[in-house]
C-alpha cells in the first residue's frame, strides 16, 4: 500500500482516513472482505462489504491512474518534449482519458499523411499558415515545391500543410475535451431503422425514429440500441450541433484575425473535427454509455441473484419435486427434510402434445402414483418447475390436493438452470443411474428446501434473473456474480456437516481444494462435532481456519457457540457474557435467556473488559438467536392449494404473487398463471423512484392488481397500486 495513493483515495471517499488505512492494511494481510466486515468492525469502524469493496476498487483505480501518469511523463520526456506546461497538464489530469488526450500527439503510430508531409519538409508551411501573416499563400507554398521530396506543385505543398494542421487540431487535448463536454451535456443519441425486415417481431419498433439527450438516456435503452445496431436493424449515431462546435473552433483558432491563410486554416480545423475529433468522441461517448449500462445491468443481475440465493429455506419438510413435460411425462422425485433422495417416478397426466386430449387411463394412473408417493412419504410440499407444461401440471396437482385430508401445498419453483445442473458432472457423480430429467426433479425439490445450497451448483448466468445478460461481458459479469455468491454464502453461513463442496468453496478463506478436503474428512471420520476439527483437514492452515470458522455452523455439536456466528477467537468473551447475565450454555435459546440478554449492558461490559463494543453487541445478538441465520428473516415461499388461469383474470382483481425478476423498467411477478405479469416502474409507488429495486426484490411476496390482460399476446400488466374495475 503506497502512502501517496492512500492520500488520493481519502480525497475521493467519504470515510475517515483511519477506516480506509485499516481496511487496506487488513486486505494486504490476506483477510477476506466477508471476514473483515463481520469480525473486524472495531478496526474499520463497522464498514460493510460494499464499502470495503469500494475502498479496494478505488485504490486500484488510483494506482492505475498514477502509474499511467508516471508512464506518460517518462515517454514524453524520452522524446525530449516534456515542457513545464505539459508537466502541469499531466499533473492536473483527473482521468485516464485526459491523460491519453495529452499523450496522443506523442504516441507512436502508423505513418499518417501528416507524418509524410513533415518528412517532405512541409511543417514550415503549416507554421506559416498558422501565423496568419499578410503574405500571399500560394507564393509561400511555391517555396516548398521540391521534386526531390516528391512535392511537385504548390497545391501538393498546401495539401501536406493541411494534413499537418488537421492532425495537430485533431490531437489538441483542450479541443477534444471541449467537444467531449458538449457531447455529454448537449449531445443526442439518435436511431433510425436500417432494415425493418430483420425485425420480424417488431422488438425494436420504439427505436425506428428515436432521439434522446446523452445526459438523460436510460441504461436499458442503451443496451437495446446496441443490440439493434449489432443485429443490423438500427443505425445509431451521436448527434451534435456541428455549426456551434465549428464556430467555437473558429473563435479559438482564428478569432478576429484576417489573413490570406484564414481559409486554409478553417478548412484544416473543419477536417480535423469531421475526420478525427467527432468520430473519436462519438466512439468514446458510445463506449462510456455502454459501459455504464453494462455495469448497471450487471448490478441488477447481481442484486437479483443475491435475493434469490437469500430466500428463506423451507426447513423440516419432505418435498416432492415435479419436473413437468407433455410427451415424455412428468418426472417426480421425493426428498427428505435434509435433501436426501427417497423415491422417483414418471407419470403421464397430460396430452402427448399441446392441444390434444390426455389419455384418461394414463391420467388415472398418474393420479394414483402421485397420491401413493404423497401418502407413503408424508409429503408436505410439492415443488413444480415452471417450464413446459407447468400450468397443466399445476392444475393436475391442485385437483389432487383438493381430495386429500392431510394439508399438502404446492409451490411453483423457478427451474431456470436446473437442466444445466442435471447434466453436469457433479449431478452425474451423485446420481449416476438417473436420467437428466430425474436429476432435475430432485434439484427442483431441493431448490424449495434450500435455494442457496442448490443454486450454488449452477453457473449463475444460467439462472436468468437479469436483463440483456447475453450482451454483457462475461468476465465482468462472472466477477460480480462470484462476489454476490461469496457475500450471500458467508452472510447466511453453512452447515459444516451437510454443505457440498460447491457451497463450501465460497466460504471465506476456503477454495475448491480445501472444500473437497473438508467433505473427504467428513466422509472418512464422520460428522464434525467441533469447529476446531477443521484444523485437521488437509491443506487448511491457520489463516484459512481463522477466515472460515465463524461462517461454518455445527448443529448439535460439543459447543453451542459452534452453531452461532460467534468467531472461535471470541469464545472466551462469550463465556464471560454468559456468566455476567447468569445463564449456562444449555439455557441459550430459551425465553429466560433471551430476557436476560436483552437487559445486558453491552457498553459497560465492553469498557470494563477492554473489549470492542461492536464485537460484544454481535456476540449478544448471536446468543439471542442460536442457529438462526439472515435467511430466516427473508420472505417464505408463497404456498398454494388452488390454481388460476389467464382467462380468470379481470381488471382490478387483487392477487398475491412472487417477484421472479427485477429489471430497470419494472418487475415480473408470478401470479399463478402461465405468464408472469409485468409491474411497470410507474405502477410501483405513488412517489418517484429511480429503480424498481428500491421497492421490490426477487423472492418478495407482493400484492398486485390486474391492470390489463392481452389474451392474444399472453401479456399481463399489473400494478402495485389499487385499480378499480371500471377505471379507464
Amino acid at each position: 500500500m503506497e502512502e501517496q495513493y492512500l492520500k488520493l483515495v481519502e480525497k475521493q471517499l467519504p470515510y475517515r482516513s483511519k477506516q480506509i488505512a485499516q481496511a487496506l492494511t487488513l486486505l494486504d494481510e490476506g483477510n477476506t472482505i466477508p471476514f473483515i466486515a463481520r469480525y473486524r468492525k472495531e478496526a474499520t469502524g463497522s464498514l460493510d462489504e460494499v464499502q470495503l469493496r469500494t475502498i479496494a476498487e478505488t485504490y486500484q483505480q488510483v494506482e492505475k491512474l498514477e502509474k499511467r501518469r508516471h508512464d506518460v511523463s517518462e515517454k514524453i520526456a524520452e522524446q525530449g518534449k516534456l515542457t513545464a506546461k505539459l508537466k502541469q497538464m499531466i499533473a492536473q489530469a483527473q482521468t485516464l482519458q485526459q491523460l491519453e488526450d495529452i499523450y496522443l500527439p506523442f504516441k507512436q503510430k502508423r505513418q499518417t499523411k501528416a507524418q509524410v508531409a513533415k518528412k517532405r519538409g512541409l511543417e514550415g508551411l503549416a507554421k506559416f499558415l498558422l501565423a496568419f501573416g499578410a503574405q500571399d499563400v500560394v507564393a509561400e507554398a511555391n517555396k516548398y515545391v521540391d521534386p526531390a521530396k516528391e512535392v511537385m506543385t504548390s497545391e501538393e505543398a498546401l495539401t501536406g500543410a493541411h494534413e499537418i494542421l488537421a492532425e495537430a487540431f485533431g490531437e489538441n487535448a483542450s479541443l477534444r475535451d471541449w467537444v467531449r463536454k458538449q457531447a455529454q451535456t448537449k449531445g443526442k443519441i439518435t436511431a433510425k431503422v436500417k432494415d425493418e425486415t430483420l425485425d420480424e417481431k417488431g422488438i425494436y419498433q420504439d427505436y425506428y425514429d428515436f432521439s434522446e439527450p446523452v445526459k438523460n438516456i436510460l441504461d436499458h435503452r442503451i443496451l437495446a440500441l446496441d443490440r439493434g445496431e449489432k443485429e443490423k436493424i438500427l443505425r445509431v449515431k451521436l448527434e451534435l450541433d456541428d455549426d456551434y462546435v465549428l464556430r467555437y473552433f473558429h473563435m479559438r483558432i482564428i478569432g478576429q484575425k484576417q489573413s490570406p491563410s484564414e481559409s486554409y486554416v478553417e478548412a484544416a480545423y473543419k477536417d480535423a473535427y469531421k475526420r478525427f475529433i467527432k468520430p473519436a468522441i462519438e466512439r468514446e461517448i458510445r463506449k462510456e454509455l455502454t459501459n455504464r449500462a453494462v455495469q448497471s445491468a450487471i448490478n441488477v443481475f447481481g442484486d437479483n441473484l443475491y435475493h434469490l440465493l437469500m430466500q428463506a429455506p423451507l426447513k423440516g419438510k419432505t418435498v416432492l419435486g415435479l419436473d413437468p413435460a407433455f410427451r415424455t411425462g412428468c418426472k417426480l422425485a421425493v426428498v427428505d427434510p435434509t435433501g436426501k433422495f427417497l423415491a422417483k417416478a414418471v407419470i403421464y397426466p397430460h396430452e402427448k402434445a399441446k392441444g390434444k386430449k390426455p389419455d384418461p387411463a394414463k391420467r388415472k394412473q398418474a393420479k394414483e402414483t402421485l397420491l401413493a408417493l404423497i401418502e407413503k412419504y408424508h409429503v408436505e410440499m410439492i415443488a413444480i418447475g415452471n417450464g413446459t407444461a407447468s400450468r397443466e401440471s399445476e392444475s393436475f396437482v391442485a385437483e389432487i390436493l383438493g381430495e386429500l385430508t392431510q394439508k399438502t401445498y404446492y409451490v411453483i419453483v423457478n427451474e431456470a438452470g436446473a437442466s444445466v445442473y442435471s447434466a453436469s458432472q457433479a449431478a452425474r457423480d451423485e446420481f449416476p443411474d438417473f436420467n437428466v430429467e430425474e436429476r432435475s426433479a430432485i434439484s427442483i425439490a431441493r431448490r424449495l428446501q434450500d435455494p442457496l445450497a442448490e443454486l450454488i451448483k449452477i453457473d449463475p448466468k444460467a439462472i436468468g434473473v437479469g436483463q440483456y445478460q447475453h450482451d454483457l461481458p462475461e468476465k465482468e459479469l462472472d466477477e460480480t456474480l462470484l462476489t454476490v455468491i461469496e457475500t450471500g454464502v458467508n452472510q447466511a453461513g453453512v452447515n459444516l456437516n451437510t454443505a457440498s463442496p460447491a457451497l463450501l468453496e465460497h466460504i471465506s478463506g476456503l477454495n475448491k481444494t480445501t472444500a473437497k478436503n473438508i467433505v473427504a474428512y467428513r466422509d472418512e471420520n464422520g460428522r464434525f462435532i467441533s469447529r476446531t476439527q477443521l484444523k485437521k483437514v488437509a491443506r487448511l492452515g491457520q489463516k484459512a481456519y481463522e477466515q472460515a470458522a465463524g461462517f461454518l455452523r455445527i448443529i448439535d455439536g460439543k459447543n453451542v457457540f459452534d452453531n452461532t456466528d460467534i468467531h472461535p477467537e471470541s469464545y472466551p468473551l462469550a463465556t464471560k457474557i454468559l456468566a455476567e447475565v447468569g445463564i449456562t450454555q444449555d439455557e441459550i435459546g430459551t425465553p429466560q435467556a433471551e430476557v436476560k440478554l436483552a437487559d445486558f449492558n453491552a457498553k459497560e461490559f465492553a469498557l470494563r473488559e477492554n473489549a470492542g463494543l461492536e464485537t460484544v453487541q454481535d456476540i449478544v445478538a448471536s446468543l439471542q438467536k442460536p442457529g438462526k441465520t439472515l435467511r430466516d428473516s427473508m420472505p417464505a415461499p408463497l404456498l398454494k392449494a388452488d390454481v388460476l388461469h389467464l382467462e380468470d383474470l379481470k381488471k382490478g382483481m387483487k392477487l398475491q404473487g412472487t417477484v421472479r425478476n427485477v429489471v430497470d423498467f419494472g418487475a415480473f411477478v408470478d401470479i399463478g398463471v402461465k405468464q408472469d405479469g409485468l409491474v411497470h416502474i410507474s405502477q410501483m409507488s405513488n412517489k418517484y423512484i429511480k429503480h424498481p429495486s428500491q421497492v421490490v426484490a426477487v423472492g418478495d411476496i407482493v400484492d398486485v392488481y390486474v391492470l390489463d390482460v392481452d389474451l392474444k399476446r399472453t401479456r399481463i400488466q399489473l400494478s402495485m397500486l389499487p385499480v378499480k374495475e371500471n377505471d379507464e
